[in-house]
Formats: C-alpha cells, sequence, structure tokens
C-alpha cells in the first residue's frame, strides 16, 4: 500500500504496508490505551494500589514489539504496556499481577511491570531502572555466542540514561559489538524533573557518538515511523550484529504515577502534546484512507472492552492470595540437586590458588556454556593469575576482558543467565564489588523470588587482609551478602575445599559469592584431587575434635585458630570450619556446642554487624540450657583496614584471640 497523510499534527508515510499491517498496528495500539483507561477508573476506586501511565507513548511499545520476532527479548519500562498485550499476554495474567494475586507473574511479590516472563521473552524491570540495560547486554551476548542473528530490545527513559548503568550499558555493547536495541523514551520528564534539569545537550541520541554506536531520532507518537524505522534497523543489525541507540520524542500526558498529578507541567505544553496524541491521530489517518470506518471502530472497540470485562471477572472470582511459609521460603533460590562427583586416587600438592584455577578450567571443560568475565583476565590472566593460559584453550569468546565496569558486567552476566548460559565473574577485588551491588542484591538475590528467573552466576570475590593493602583492597565483606535473602556465599579456607566448593557452586542455579583470600592464595598447600569432584555447600569441616571448646571460623581466621591451638596444646576443642556461609551448617555448630558447653566464634570482618553476631545469637537461642559461659565473639576493630603493616596487625584478630580463648575457658 502506497499512501501519505499529514494529519494536523503527525505525518504519516504508509509506503508498502499493507492493510492488514496497519489494521494490526491500530489494534495493538488501541488495546493498551483501553486497559489503561479502565486501570485508571479501578484505581479511584481503590482496587488497585498504583499506576504508571504509558498513555501518549502507546506507539513506541507497540511499534518496536512489532518490528521485533517474538522469540526476541524485550526488556520494558513501567510505561510499556503495549509490549505485553502485542505479545498477546493473556489479561487475566497482567490483572493478576496488578491485584496482587496468584494468578500473576510475582505470585503476589511484586506490582505493575516489575516481572518478566520466558514464555513471552520478555524481562521486566526493577525500580531501580539501570539493571536492565547491562541485563540486555549479556542476552544479546548469548545470542550473538550461539550465532542465532536475534536482537535484543530494552527501554529506559531519559532519567534513567543518567545512571552510570546506561553508560556501562552503551560501552559494553559498543566494544563488544552486541546485537543490542538501546529504547529511550524521552517523555519530558523524571516524575517531575525537566530534561533540562536531566542533561545537557539537544538530543540523548548524540550520546551515541562517544560511544560509537550508531543513532536515530524517531517521532515516538508516529506509529508507522515507530515500526517501519525499527523494523528497517533490526533486520540489519540481525544481519550486521552491533547496538543501536534510538530516541523517541514523546510525552508523558498523565502523572509519574496517578497520584503525582502533573500541575508541574505548564499547560501550554500539555496543549501542545495531547494534539499528537498517538491513538487519535493514527485512527484519523486510516479513516482518511479509507482502511477503517466507524462501525469497524465501534466494534474493535466493543470487543476489546468485552476481553477486558471477562478477564477481570477472573480476577475478581479469584481468592486473596494467601501467605504460606514454606512456600515463600522455598521460592528464594531455585531448587538444586546436588550431584556428587568422586575423584580417583590421584592427588597433587596444589597452593589455593592452583586449586581454584584447576575447579574453573574443569568446569569450563564440562560446561561449553560457561563464560568468564572480569577485568584484565584473558591475555593477562587476572591480577592472581587464576585464569593464565585459559585464553589459548578456551579462546577469548568465553574468557572475556572486560571494560572497568562491575555494574554493568554483573548485569551482563545475568543476561546470559536468563538467555540460558552461565556465567563466572572475577571481581579484581572483593572491595570492587561495591561499583557493582545494586545489581548483585537487588536483581540476582530477588529474580527467583519474584518471578522464579534463576541466576546462574558465580561472582568470585579475591578478599581480606594481613598483605598490606590498605583499605581499598583488602577488606572481607561476606556481611553485606549474608544479609540478603536469594544469595550464597562461600568461604573456603584450604585447596581442596575451594576446588570442590567451586565447582559445585558453578553447578548450581543460583548466584553465588565464591569468597577467596588473596593471603591464603600462596600460603596454604594441601594435597588436591587431579580429576573433577565436589563438595556439597552449607556443609561445615570438623577440622580437631575436642572437649573443652568450641571454636567456630572460617577463611584465613580458622588458619589463626589453628595456629593458636598449636602454641596451647593442652586446651581441647572443637574446631569448625564453616567452608560456606549461606546456606550456613547449623546443625554441625549446634551439636558441637552441646558437646562443649562453651562457643568462640572468630572472624577476619570487623565486629559489628558481621556474621559472627548472628552465629552467636542463634547458639544462644537454640543451646542455651548447654551453655556453661556466654559465647564470645572475636574480631577485627570497627575501622577501615589499615595500610601500614603495624596498624593491620593491631586491627586483625589475631594476637587478641588467644588471650579472649583463655578467658573463656576459665569462666
Amino acid at each position: 500500500m502506497e499512501t501519505n497523510f499529514t494529519s494536523d499534527h503527525i505525518s504519516f508515510e504508509a509506503t508498502d504496508l499493507k492493510k492488514k499491517t496497519l489494521i494490526k498496528l491500530y489494534k495493538n495500539l488501541l488495546k493498551p490505551r483501553m486497559i489503561e483507561e479502565r486501570m485508571m477508573v479501578l484505581l479511584r476506586q481503590g482496587k488497585i494500589s498504583k499506576w504508571f501511565s504509558g498513555i501518549g507513548q502507546e506507539a513506541i511499545s507497540v511499534g518496536v514489539t512489532m518490528a521485533l520476532k517474538s522469540e526476541e527479548y524485550i526488556l520494558p519500562m513501567h510505561r510499556n504496556l503495549g509490549v505485553f498485550t502485542t505479545r498477546d499476554i493473556p489479561l487475566y495474567r497482567l490483572f493478576g499481577q496488578w491485584f496482587g494475586k496468584a494468578s500473576g507473574f510475582t505470585k503476589g511479590r511484586d506490582r505493575s511491570f516489575h516481572f518478566g516472563t520466558q514464555q513471552y521473552n520478555i524481562v521486566g524491570m526493577i525500580s531501580h531502572l539501570g539493571p536492565q540495560l547491562g541485563v540486555a547486554d549479556g542476552i544479546a551476548l548469548a545470542s550473538k555466542l550461539k550465532n542465532e542473528n536475534k536482537v535484543t530490545a530494552v527501554f529506559t527513559g531519559e532519567g534513567g540514561t543518567s545512571e552510570g548503568d546506561f553508560h556501562e550499558a552503551l560501552n559494553i555493547a559498543s566494544v563488544w559489538q552486541l546485537p543490542v536495541l538501546f529504547c529511550i523514551e524521552n517523555n519530558g520528564y523524571g516524575l517531575s524533573t525537566p530534561t533540562a534539569e536531566q542533561y545537557n545537550c539537544k538530543d540523548l541520541a548524540d550520546r551515541g557518538i562517544g560511544y560509537g554506536i550508531e543513532s536515530h531520532i524517531i517521532d515516538g507518537n508516529n506509529i508507522i515511523e515507530v515500526y517501519k524505522t525499527v523494523k528497517s534497523i533490526v533486520n540489519d543489525i540481525r544481519k550486521q550484529p552491533r547496538p543501536v541507540l534510538l530516541e523517541f520524542k514523546t510525552f508523558r500526558m498523565r502523572g509519574h504515577e496517578e497520584a503525582s498529578g502533573t500541575k508541574y507541567v505548564p499547560q501550554e505544553l500539555m496543549d501542545v502534546w495531547s494534539k499528537k496524541d498517538p491513538v487519535k491521530n493514527y485512527q484519523r489517518f486510516l479513516k482518511s484512507e479509507e482502511i477503517i470506518d466507524d462501525d469497524f471502530e465501534v466494534q474493535l472497540k466493543a470487543e476489546i472492552s468485552q476481553e477486558i470485562q471477562e478477564h477481570l471477572e477472573i480476577i475478581f472470582e479469584e481468592d486473596e492470595i494467601k501467605s504460606n511459609k514454606s512456600n515463600e521460603l522455598n521460592d528464594v533460590f531455585k531448587s538444586f540437586n546436588y550431584q556428587e562427583f568422586k575423584y580417583k586416587e590421584s592427588k597433587n600438592e596444589l597452593r589455593l590458588v592452583d586449586a581454584i584455577s584447576e575447579g574453573l578450567k574443569q568446569s569450563m571443560e564440562r560446561h561449553d556454556d560457561l563464560i568468564i568475565m572480569g577485568q584484565d583476565i584473558a591475555e593477562y590472566g587476572g591480577v592472581f593469575k587464576i585464569t593464565e593460559g585459559y585464553v589459548e584453550h578456551f579462546g577469548k569468546e568465553r574468557i572475556r576482558n572486560t571494560p572497568i565496569c562491575e555494574s554493568g558486567i554483573i548485569e551482563t552476566a545475568m543476561g546470559l543467565s536468563i538467555a540460558g548460559m552461565k556465567a563466572v565473574v572475577e571481581l579484581q577485588f572483593a572491595d570492587f564489588i561495591s561499583s557493582g551491588f545494586n545489581p548483585v542484591v537487588n536483581y540476582l538475590a530477588k529474580s527467583y523470588y519474584r518471578w522464579q528467573q534463576h541466576a546462574d552466576v558465580v561472582l568470585r570475590m579475591p578478599c581480606g587482609g594481613d598483605v598490606g593493602a590498605g583499605p581499598f583492597h583488602s577488606q572481607t565483606n561476606e556481611a553485606w551478602f549474608t544479609k540478603t535473602p536469594g544469595l550464597k556465599v562461600v568461604y573456603p579456607a584450604f585447596p581442596y575445599d575451594a576446588k570442590g566448593l567451586l565447582t559445585t557452586a558453578i553447578n548450581d542455579p543460583n548466584p553465588v559469592l565464591f569468597f577467596e583470600h588473596k593471603a591464603l592464595y600462596r600460603s596454604i598447600r594441601q594435597e588436591v584431587p587431579t580429576d573433577y569432584y565436589t563438595l556439597p555447600l552449607g556443609k561445615a569441616s570438623v577440622l580437631k575434635e575436642g572437649t573443652d571448646i568450641t571454636i567456630i571460623s572460617y577463611g584465613a581466621a580458622i588458619h589463626w585458630a589453628l595456629k593458636t591451638l598449636d602454641n596451647q596444646p593442652n586446651i581441647s576443642a572443637d574446631v569448625i570450619d564453616l567452608r560456606t556461609l549461606q546456606p550456613l551448617d547449623v546443625e554441625t555448630i549446634y551439636n558441637s556446642v552441646k558437646k562443649t558447653g562453651r562457643a568462640i566464634i572468630l572472624q577476619e570482618d570487623t565486629m559489628f554487624g558481621g556474621i559472627a553476631s548472628d552465629i552467636s545469637a542463634l547458639i544462644t537461642e537454640n543451646c542455651f540450657e548447654f551453655l556453661d559461659a556466654p559465647v564470645k565473639r572475636v574480631a577485627s576493630l570497627d575501622t577501615p583496614v589499615p595500610f601500614a603493616k603495624q596498624l593491620e596487625q593491631g586491627f586483625l584478630p589475631k594476637q587478641r584471640f588467644e588471650k579472649v580463648l583463655k578467658e573463656l575457658l576459665d569462666y
């Protein structure tokens, strides 16, 4: 079909579009508008709690979604209802999500569009906005590695472009030439903050220049321009994988959410954009070209209205969701059936660093879909040489040097998991995880609980002091993560444990933070099986058995405890190496404490808020009648880790431990 049409406010060029495509565009455009209008009525009636309106922006969601193939992933925002309806998600499931019913996608655990669905290849946002951009990189990377010729589309608003995640994601996508369509919906305001206070450039599309990314500006209210332009671009990306940045000029006609209102928007601006309504203008175009008529429109609206009502009735009749403690706790992690791989007799004496490297390499050989990412890990082999020689063995597609962007790379790892792959990320130092904290605790940790999407990601964390590295390279920050439901935390102290626990962590489909103490890398040796083998998470190791006291520790501190006992041969102690902090082996702890009647916990972490506090509380709550003395904790000083050797030795609890141990025995 060849036709051009200019309404008073939007020019439509429908060249080469068939009549059925033009009609389908209208149906997909009208449906989210009518759903929104009904939702706002229900909001005023108090039947839903919140609504983020996309009225005035529907053409972007619909046009982009129709331009993509159904098997290609889309990562939308909270104003992209048209993505979900164009992908033909049953309305009762969307309504169930918004009403907090079990038929929704998050079992009542999240609201709005904070969910994903593998069935429809949609990955929803989290409130922090930025992380989904890096996740799109990961999905696109998987597509590229598998030679699938697919495009991944991800949405953000002009406000979201101010976040560091935006810049990290664009840089990663550009460096790796990933087939990502970055869609910016520039709708004038980030909540109440106008664009003039968000960025200082004429067009956000200009930001693509700095990253070497092709960019385009599109009239976001013109459904035909959106559809045709995006379709042409994605067809080309499939042939020549690369990122493309699209800035859609549009406007938000409602408040940030309905309670916000729009009083901060000048009325003349509202009047200008109301004349550019994407639904009304396109409707006039179709009627002017005699593609539809009034009867068609009346019938279509009646069909959509009936569908909305029928699906609402399904939800109104559905029982309110009920809390079940067992269900809630069981959905924090994806179930993992631990498989024991046993080794033969052959062993070599290995340092901790070598055991980790060997376990990682054997895991790479076992899992063809495993990708390792990190700074300087390819030809250089990482700062601790864990991956030295890996490039020659596995190639640069699987051993990937990354830009310095912890947040973006952790998000990329999550995207790989969504696309069915595995990822190991080496943090150059555990301290640097703070630059990627948000995606760890809010994306990796919560996705399975929210919408049953596991995060098959291991974060390797070289950590710890006693090496004179100062405040930014010496932290043992495991307590940041043992506090967060949805994360597993592993902290081995011996080469044998390190190799077996790392292989299990990689097999586990849940996110695991794997702490590796730098001071132990080359100072601890042990006979380690040469074969691939696994050890279970959540099972402590009893290194010594005694009757006087229970000593509980992990990491480098377990070696300090053993050295203290070597100097005090008269002390008969159970020594428990926790090995994993989440899950925690409380059974071994309780059995030992009930036997000895005394417990002391030694950790390298600072005292306040460390895991020793929780273990102490657990012992007191569950073994109180067996205790002959108070539970004691020994930890580093509540200061940052100092650099000078004398200061660091005063900071660490190595010397204080023996004194507290003797005091507890004498209690």
